[in-house]
């Protein structure tokens, strides 16, 4: 018998899932949860092979549970079920260990195969998930030759710009002058060849830079 817990702050949703789910055979849902830190609560004292998680949810996220999930219960396989499509947040969240995500528009078929595959031991993501995915991982490995050409300390106030540290903040945190931050940061731009520091902000979290 698989063990799941669905967490999705829309009740609709939610309760639509549940009831789609009760009565397929060997799929039991031990539990539900509103929100991230519900669902963290629940964890404990609900056993589960399988949570299904949405992402944008009040309290706790789904990328904030997943980091918890994998440190704390390490062997908890993650399905993610969103309407999130951004390959920043896919990507994230495989990186992260997500064992399979699918959209919210997918077929009751498509669920179930998907968690008969990751309770086997495997991972499962869309065909729709999986072409964003590897669209995402050409543009980082073209994104990954220009960021060899950034010395060590350039990439470390570009992680700091990312970070939305100030000037003056990364100036005093890496003991170097302002005008040298300033020089550093003029060079990330024309390296990176982007406008203006979203562009950086952007570039930093395509590579991963803050996870």
């Amino acid at each position: 018998m698989t063990k799941i817990i669905i967490a999705d702050d829309h009740n609709m949703f939610l309760e639509g899932l549940i009831s789609l789910l009760r009565n397929v055979p060997d799929i039991v849902v031990v539990a539900k949860a509103a929100n991230g830190k519900e669902l963290i609560e629940l964890l404990d004292e609900n056993p589960a092979d399988i949570v299904v998680l949405d992402i944008s949810m009040p309290e706790m996220d789904g990328v904030e549970v997943t980091k918890i999930i994998r440190k704390k219960y390490p062997n908890l396989k993650i399905l993610i079920l969103s309407t999130h499509s951004n390959s920043q947040i896919i990507a994230k969240l495989i990186r992260l260990g997500a064992n399979g995500y699918l959209l919210k528009n997918a077929e009751k078929d498509e669920l179930l195969y998907a968690i008969k595959k990751i309770n086997s031991g495997e991972n499962y993501f869309s065909q729709e998930v999986t072409t964003i995915h590897k669209e995402f991982e050409s543009n980082l490995k073209n994104n990954l030759s220009s960021t060899t050409e950034l010395s060590n300390r350039e990439k470390e106030i570009l992680i700091l710009i990312a970070k939305q540290l100030t000037a003056a903040e990364i100036a005093e945190k890496t003991f170097i002058s302002l005008n040298t931050v300033n020089t550093h940061k003029r060079n990330l731009l024309s390296k990176l060849n982007v406008k203006n520091t979203a562009g950086l902000v952007k570039y930093a979290i395509e590579l991963g830079l803050l996870d």
